[in-house]
């Protein structure tokens, strides 16, 4: 029988996954409506209010499923994690409450003014209530970000009587791997939203969709894609410089290595024996993983072997490759795609066709990297704190094994249901109106319908 704690990290996973799937797009997706408003505001082309409507609805429903698959996570730390808060919720406890109060509210306040004011309020007013919600969504990644960066590189706190007490909350805040940690997690956002926004409008076009809408939305998307995918590469390879220094075990699980080396090769692939400690079918770059993690051709890397404590080698080890993988196919996808807009010719059917599959690629890498970064972790919920095992719950393994399943089934329906009406919601934009033909565009709208498809 699977006991409870198997199950409550089960359980806490398949919740923290269907819940990062929705600020993932979120995040970006409000800043790339603040872009169209202004555009909007300075230009008064129809086009953008057009893009504005369709992706505001898109928002409305991610922003509403995120916020309640965080209220049930939240909800967790004191059914199945009571250890959590008990021992470090002088510092988790705060951290929540100002994202609650400084972020939260900020688009709780304004949300309402940006979904339903765009005929009812002052055009300033609508698009400064836009921006408070893309200001709020970052904020609300801040203070997330900051917590788990914590439980990660935790500082500026003090043991008293075995309960962390917050010491220097600038420490706590800005620890070690926070603002790496933030920043590739912003631009994950930026590259999903991107690829979300490219695929449905690519299939919006297959579907015949003749409005300029689409096109202007793919174009912009594309060349965002295209330019935050290498910016991702750089922040990542800073980012496990960071882990590299600060969670060595952790590295040396994503690169399979076991015994302490020297010029220690990039393994493309293998198949880690956590018993035997060896990797078998191995495909490597010779002196690659010393070169990325300490820019030296005979780099020392730290084996396995050396710690007490280490993470499961596996799902962090294919994990990574997985999350880089899909990375290297964003990267090829974009460029084919920016190319030839920059000639001012759209992608061809079999690249829109891929492009509409790529739509959530954005998830896939986003959910590997945290699968990498939290499974990486083990077997500490707090680095040096607080071990998993010490938080978890003490109440018996069928009622936790009955509440996953209640939480799987509704995760799976809600699931469903939200790619559904993604792409409902496009084939019911592909229908033609016919205010939005050309033919039908009044004499002084030509030019600006050339200057914004050029």
């Amino acid at each position: 029988m699977i006991d409870t704690l198997i199950l409550s990290r089960i359980q806490f996973g398949a919740n923290i996954s269907f819940h990062i799937l929705f600020p993932t797009i979120s995040i970006a997706l409000a800043w790339f409506l603040f872009y169209f408003k202004v555009r909007y505001d300075l230009s008064k082309h129809p086009v953008w209010m057009r893009i504005y409507r369709f992706w505001v609805k898109i928002f409305a429903l991610t922003f509403a499923l995120g916020v309640v698959s965080g209220i049930t996570m939240s909800f967790q730390f004191g059914t199945n994690w009571p250890g959590f808060m008990e021992k470090v919720g002088n510092i988790a406890g705060p951290l929540l409450g100002y994202e609650v109060l400084s972020a939260f509210f900020l688009e709780a306040t304004f949300l309402g003014a940006m979904l339903f004011g765009m005929k009812r309020l002052p055009s300033w007013f609508h698009t400064l209530a836009t921006l408070m919600v893309a200001l709020g969504t970052s904020l609300s990644a801040f203070w997330i970000i900051a917590l788990n960066s914590w439980m990660h590189t935790p500082t500026g706190y003090e043991m008293i009587d075995g309960v962390a007490h917050a010491k220097d909350w600038w420490a706590i805040i800005f620890n070690p791997s926070m603002p790496y940690r933030l920043v590739h997690m912003l631009l994950a956002s930026g590259l999903t939203a991107s690829f979300l926004i490219a695929g449905v409008s690519a299939y919006r076009l297959l579907r015949g969709d003749e409005k300029r809408a689409p096109r202007v939305a793919l174009r912009i998307a594309s060349y965002a894609a295209a330019i935050l995918i290498p910016l991702q590469i750089f922040v990542g390879d800073l980012h496990g410089l960071n882990t590299f220094e600060h969670q060595p075990q952790k590295v040396a699980a994503m690169e399979g290595v076991w015994e302490t080396e020297q010029g220690v090769p990039l393994l493309l692939f293998a198949w880690p024996d956590e018993q035997q400690r060896t990797n078998h079918f191995e495909v490597a770059i010779p002196h690659g993983a010393s070169l990325i993690l300490t820019h030296e051709w005979d780099g020392e890397i730290r084996g396995l072997n050396e710690f007490e404590h280490h993470p499961p080698v596996k799902p962090v080890f294919f994990g990574f490759r997985i999350m880089v993988a899909v990375g290297m196919l964003m990267l090829l996808v974009s460029w084919a795609a920016a190319l030839p807009l920059l000639k001012r010719r759209y992608p061809s059917p079999w690249l829109l066709k891929v492009m509409v599959g790529m739509t959530f690629s954005g998830w896939l890498a986003t959910l590997a990297g945290w699968y990498v970064t939290e499974i990486g972790r083990q077997p500490w919920l707090v680095t040096g704190i607080l071990s998993t095992e010490q938080a978890v719950t003490t109440i018996a393994p069928t009622n936790v094994g009955v509440s996953l399943i209640m939480y799987l089934t509704i995760y799976a329906i809600l699931l469903v249901a939200y790619l559904q009406t993604v792409f409902y919601m496009a084939r019911k934009a592909v229908k033609v109106e016919e205010f939005d033909r050309l033919r039908e565009t009044p004499a002084e709208h030509i030019n600006q319908y050339n200057e914004v498809l050029s």
